[in-house]
């Protein structure tokens, strides 16, 4: 039935008021009964709180842990009470007679256990619980809670917080879950002594055979040598400071610097050896060099090793070396094994550097300018003065062309032999120098260098002759080969009359040579006053013989020759 309406002036009968306190009435025991249906709630959960404590041995909860918690409930239930959040009103906290004060008792004697308790209570995970911990309590307005819940805890406990577990940070908390895998360690102790706990067999002094108090012996011990060394090693660095000033004030680049304290004693003990064992090498590579003579006594050249047959001027710090090591490629000159290993390693060269004009098989021979390639051409005039006598051109290679031979094999190009003539001879020398290496000598090479010098002389269309004087293998190469052109020349002569300007044109061999051979082979008569030349034919069949014998390898083919000559010659 719809209320009446009441009249703010109305005062006629007592109907309207009587209405109104009704319903002020009942609205006071709405109050009332919400009231204690909220105090009976927060009773309960304080009897429950009250009696999981007592079932410690079924649920282990630390008692820090429960008096925050039962803070938080009881700060849950007063959050029920108040009004709205912008203007909160606070009521006093109304317990039930029945069991009121044995539930404030009970959060005393909890408080107290917990300010005995000094260690800081843990999370099944090993970390430290925090204060702050969130619980699940769905409110809301969660945040308002829980700042309500840290009033409500401060005021209880007052100004002391010895209950409440210390914050510990992340990396001060160990996992507790993590174990060593050594079977039967705890985990505690370190291998360097300055851990409380390890978790891998790295840091296990049980698996290292140690145990706890002898890592943490050896590691002050440790300290102690490395301080010890420390203060040792300023104080000789302030004692010999001095010392290696002097001796570099006094001495200066002429002596060694002292090399005490610089390194351990073992590290220079070694380099002494180092030193001493150098020295005897080096007494060894000079072998029985003469004093003051400066001769090289052997050199390496490639896989043979050559005993010197002449002096040659190397520079003095080489030439005092009773041994040297040569690159057969570049022919560079070195001290020792090592460096020419080394060198080897690093070095492009497989051939002499220059235009390749001739190949036949495995024989090659390259054409070098010596204003091209002079360190090339200095080099090889050093090593042919270590086996010829006569020999005066060193340095001053740049008139010169070199004309080297080579024999090849997957390795390289070998150095065989080479001659040297002038760019432009008004002798018509076209040999200046020649030179077998004595590994291919009486082979057939020097022939075929010698015959190669006379091919080019046809080419250019010139009659050539070599340099005087000649050494004495030079010589005797000279005139076997010499001799061979003139019995070639008459075994195919069919005439019966002969010139010498004819064989020296055909030849391309200077007349003087043809007849100083002539006359060795007792082939040349004056009768009648004319020179008339003997053909032996016993010196012919004695030559064929050896040329069947020999066979065709060591000789010259003009059909493998690409070759014009050099302008101006």
């Amino acid at each position: 039935m719809p209320r009446r309406k009441r009249n703010a002036g109305s005062s006629s009968d007592g109907t309207e008021d009587s209405d109104f306190s009704a319903d002020h009435e009942h609205t006071d025991r709405i109050e009332t009964y919400g009231r204690t249906r909220r105090n009976t709630r927060l009773t309960r959960a304080s009897m429950r709180l009250s009696q999981s404590s007592q079932d410690s041995s079924s649920v282990q909860i630390s008692p820090a842990e429960v008096v925050t918690f039962s803070a938080r409930r009881v700060t849950r239930s007063r959050s029920l009470q108040q009004g709205p959040p912008v203007t909160p009103k606070k009521y006093p906290l109304r317990q039930s007679r029945s069991s009121g004060s044995d539930t404030e008792q009970h959060v005393e004697d909890l408080k107290r256990a917990a300010d005995q308790d000094e260690s800081p209570p843990r999370t099944p995970t090993g970390n430290a619980l925090s204060s702050e911990s969130d619980i699940d309590v769905s409110s809301p307005n969660a945040s308002h809670d829980e700042s309500l819940a840290k009033e409500l805890s401060l005021k209880d406990s007052g100004s002391d917080l010895s209950h409440r577990p210390k914050r510990r940070r992340f990396h001060e908390s160990y996992n507790f879950n993590m174990k060593c895998p050594t079977p039967g360690c705890n985990s505690l102790g370190h291998l360097t002594g300055k851990h409380e706990r390890h978790f891998s067999i790295s840091g296990c002094p049980l698996f290292h055979n140690l145990s706890v108090d002898e890592c943490k012996t050896r590691a002050s011990s440790r300290d102690k040598q490395v301080e010890e060394r420390t203060l040792s090693h300023r104080q000789d660095e302030n004692r010999h400071g001095t010392r290696h000033q002097d001796h570099r004030q006094s001495h200066g680049n002429n002596r060694e610097p002292l090399l005490e304290n610089i390194t351990s004693d073992y590290d220079l003990e070694l380099f002494r050896k180092a030193q001493a064992r150098a020295s005897e090498d080096l007494e060894k590579l000079q072998g029985q060099v003469a004093e003051g003579s400066n001769m090289i006594k052997t050199i390496v050249f490639g896989r043979y090793e050559l005993d010197t047959w002449y002096h040659s001027p190397y520079p003095e710090e080489y030439a005092r070396l009773g041994r040297l090591y040569m690159c057969e490629f570049c022919l560079k000159y070195m001290k020792s094994l090592t460096i020419l290993r080394r060198h080897m390693a690093k070095c492009v060269w497989k051939h002499p550097p220059g235009d390749e004009i001739y190949r036949k098989g495995n024989i090659s021979v390259f054409e070098v300018d010596g204003k091209k390639n002079k360190i090339y051409c200095q080099n090889l005039c050093l090593l042919a003065k270590l086996f010829l006598d006569h020999k005066t051109l060193y340095y001053d290679v740049e008139p010169f062309l070199f004309y080297v031979m080579t024999e090849a094999d997957n390795t390289g190009c070998h150095l065989v032999g080479y001659f040297s003539k002038e760019k432009n001879s008004f002798l018509n020398y076209n040999v200046s120098c020649i030179l077998t290496m004595p590994q291919y000598m009486r082979q057939g090479y020097g022939k075929m260098l010698i015959d190669f010098s006379y091919l080019l002389s046809k080419v250019e269309e010139k009659v050539g002759s070599p340099e005087r004087p000649l050494s004495d293998l030079g010589l005797i190469s000279y005139r076997s080969y010499w001799k061979e052109v003139l019995l070639r020349y008459l075994n195919q002569f069919q005439g019966k009359e002969i010139s010498i300007k004819e064989i020296s044109q055909e030849t391309a061999v200077n007349p003087v040579d043809i007849v100083s051979t002539l006359q060795s082979l007792q082939m040349l008569k004056y009768w009648k006053g004319k020179h008339l030349v003997l053909k032996r034919q016993d010196l012919i069949d004695d030559w064929k013989a050896k040329e069947t014998k020999r066979g065709s390898s060591k000789t010259i083919e003009p059909t493998a020759l690409k070759w014009t000559p050099p302008k101006g010659t």
